[in-house]
Formats: structure tokens, C-alpha cells, sequence
């Protein structure tokens, strides 16, 4: 008896489909090689990746990026995860397919959520191998990820590594932008020099911070600081009652005050005399001396305020 050649064709098909047909471990494989090393599952490829006869360890990022779940942490980690498992992806073969990245959205497989006792996002479970010679007596029981050191792919890389064949190598790319603003901070201040090194050689300008300097110390500036004064008081008062208390507006009004009084004292001692004009010269004369015993009472009564029982005054 013969049989033609297409029919035994016919019957030769379906051992020709076994043979095509990948195995799991080879399926994981083209998944991964084709989201930069991360599988995106849904519940047929879930039970393939964690199958109780698998070989390969595995780390899983459960997580809900879909913009109606307005989930903020999972947008903010995502990257991390992908930067992760890209830096994994550069491994060689013979480790690099023993152990797969994979992300699980909660639009794809509700259910997997709640088998799987997740009722947040994100978390990542790390599934060890269950068979062959890294083979783990807990295979049965993921390994939740400690978010407790970030976001940030470094030492999510780092952790991770304590599940992998071989540790990631996960390098933290060039950080341009922070690199271009220090060179252009650098850049301005080199011009920047270039035009103030007239202003900053000049004496008056060191002696305007001196004297601003000296005046706000001595108004209880680090006095106010170092007690943690606040500014003013619970009730809106900011004049503080006794001479161990002082109140942070305490400091802007007297070195206000201060710094005023000085500013008279120099136009009544530097700028009147050099008036050429007897006139002019008398009234600078009145007029300075004028506003420093305005100020001196205005000085006076703060004390008087601040210092109940002071019995003296000038004009307030």
C-alpha cells in the first residue's frame, strides 16, 4: 500500500507546528527584546512569566499609568523602571534571559491585583527562579520592592541586582542641564566680574556694606536669629516688652533708624561745610540738625515703649 506524498504532507503537519512553536523561555524572550527589555503583561503572558516551572527569576512593576487613576507616583517611577531594565537589556545573553523585567497595568488585568494582594502603585515583586540550578526554596513567595531609598534608578538598579545573575550595570546618564546651568553661572559671573571690578575696587562701595553691616548687627539682628525670634508676636504687637526680648520688626526699625541718623550726621559734618553759599549753607545746617533731633525722639520713645518706667523723652 502507498501513500502520496501530499498526504503524507498533511500528516507531517502538525508535528511541523510543534516544532515551530516556541517554548515559554523563548517567548519571554522575543517579548522582551521588543519593549527594550521590558514585557508588557496581560493575564496569559502573567502566567507564562511566573510560571511554578520556570527557570528565570523575574521583577514585575505593578503600576496604573492610565490618566484617569491620576496616579502620580506611578508617572514619577516609570522612568526609573524602563532606565533599569534598558541598562539590564546591554547584559550578555547567557545572563540577560535568565531573569525579565515586566510591567502589569491595572487596565490590563484587575484581577491579577487583587490575586496578587496589590491595592497600591506602584510595587514591584520579585519572583525567584522555581527550577534549575538557581533555584530558590521561596520561589513561592514574591519579594516586595523597599521604596524606602526612592525613586531614583540607582539604587533601584542596586536592589534589584540581589535578584539577578549577575549584578545590573546601571549607569546614571549625563545630567546636561544641570551641567549647562553651572557652566552659564560660571560664564556670567566671569563677565560679570569684568564690569563690577570697578564697582567692587571701589573703598566706598566696602565701606557701604561695612557700615550696613555694622548697623543691622547692632540693631539685634543675631540676637533675633539665634533665640528664633518671630517677626512679630501672635497679636500683630511688635514691640517686644523688657531688654532680654525682641521681635524680628524690632530690627528693621531700629537699623532704620540708625542707618538715618548716620545719614544726617554725615550731610550736617561732610556736605554742609562744603557749601559755598552762606545761605544755603545755614539752612543745610538747620535742616540736619533738625531731622537728628526728630529721629533721636522718635528713638527715645521706641526705648520709652519698649522699656516701660523710662522717665525720659525729647520732643514725642
Amino acid at each position: 500500500m502507498f501513500i502520496s506524498l501530499p498526504l503524507l504532507s498533511l500528516l507531517a503537519l502538525p508535528a511541523i507546528v510543534l516544532a515551530a512553536k516556541d517554548s515559554p523561555h523563548q517567548q519571554l524572550v522575543k517579548l522582551a527584546a521588543e519593549n527594550n527589555g521590558v514585557i508588557n503583561l496581560d493575564p496569559k503572558t502573567f502566567d507564562l512569566l511566573t510560571s511554578p516551572e520556570r527557570d528565570w527569576s523575574t521583577s514585575i512593576h505593578f503600576t496604573a499609568l492610565d490618566k484617569k487613576r491620576k496616579c502620580g507616583p506611578c508617572k514619577e517611577f516609570n522612568p526609573s523602571w524602563m532606565a533599569v531594565a534598558k541598562a539590564w537589556s546591554k547584559v550578555a545573553r547567557s545572563e540577560r534571559d535568565s531573569h525579565f523585567f515586566a510591567t502589569l497595568d491595572f487596565e490590563n488585568s484587575h484581577e491579577i491585583f487583587k490575586m496578587m494582594g496589590v491595592h497600591s502603585a506602584p510595587v514591584v515583586l520579585n519572583f525567584p527562579p522555581a527550577a534549575g540550578p538557581r533555584k530558590s526554596a521561596k520561589a513561592d513567595f514574591p519579594i516586595t520592592h523597599d521604596f524606602s531609598a526612592g525613586f531614583d534608578p540607582q539604587p533601584l538598579a542596586e536592589q534589584l541586582s540581589a535578584f539577578t545573575p549577575v549584578p545590573i550595570p546601571f549607569r546614571a546618564p549625563i545630567d546636561w542641564a544641570k551641567w549647562g546651568t553651572v557652566v552659564f553661572f560660571i560664564l556670567s559671573g566671569a563677565l560679570s566680574i569684568r564690569f563690577l571690578a570697578p564697582v567692587l575696587r571701589n573703598r566706598w562701595t566696602w565701606a557701604a556694606i561695612t557700615v550696613l553691616t555694622s548697623l543691622v548687627m547692632t540693631s539685634g539682628y543675631m540676637f533675633t536669629r539665634i533665640r528664633g525670634m518671630p517677626t512679630t508676636a501672635a497679636d500683630g504687637q511688635w514691640i517686644a516688652q523688657g531688654f532680654q526680648t525682641q521681635y524680628g520688626q524690632e530690627t528693621t526699625v531700629v537699623a532704620t533708624l540708625y542707618g538715618l541718623l548716620s545719614a544726617a550726621f554725615l550731610m550736617l559734618t561732610l556736605v554742609a561745610p562744603l557749601q559755598t553759599s552762606p545761605t544755603r549753607q545755614r539752612i543745610q545746617v538747620y535742616l540736619w540738625s533738625g531731622i537728628v533731633f526728630v529721629l533721636f525722639s522718635i528713638l527715645v520713645s521706641f526705648f520709652r515703649v519698649k522699656n516701660r518706667g523710662y522717665p525720659f523723652k525729647l520732643f514725642l
